[in-house]
């Protein structure tokens, strides 16, 4: 019972210590850098939830259209995401705490594919 509780408690203060060290390597990037990086992550987790078949490995926030950052949130109105070796249209509109470190609000649309031909032109990169 003891080696239980005691490896619980080392996976917990591991668990604990990663999180301090990704938050403090978030924190070392600049305001507008840590907004975009937070809500493309939360963009990336979103379309792996919530359609099936899809596992995002990438998104690229400026394919189509510059992101627009104003004060915690960001619009990126052009981004493209990859999934099982395609690319497909996706913009969001998201909004971070101060810190940016925590997403307040998020919503997204996924489109459509990304035609091969195009990649090169928009930044996108196969597999």
């Amino acid at each position: 019972m003891f080696a239980v509780v005691a490896f619980i408690g080392i996976a917990a203060q591991s668990s604990v210590h990663a999180a301090s060290s990704r938050t403090d390597q978030m924190l070392k990037l600049s305001p507008e850098t840590r907004l975009e990086q937070r809500c493309d992550a939360r963009a990336m987790g979103s379309v792996g939830r919530e359609h099936k078949g899809y596992k995002p490995d990438e998104f690229v926030a400026y394919a189509f259209a510059d992101p627009v950052i104003r004060g915690n949130q960001i619009k990126a109105p052009g981004g493209a995401i990859r999934s099982g070796g395609k690319w497909y249209r996706l913009s969001y509109v998201c909004e971070t705490t101060p810190d940016g470190l925590d997403v307040k609000s998020f919503a997204y649309q996924l489109g459509t594919e990304v035609p091969r031909s195009e990649w090169d032109e928009h930044y996108l990169v196969p597999r």
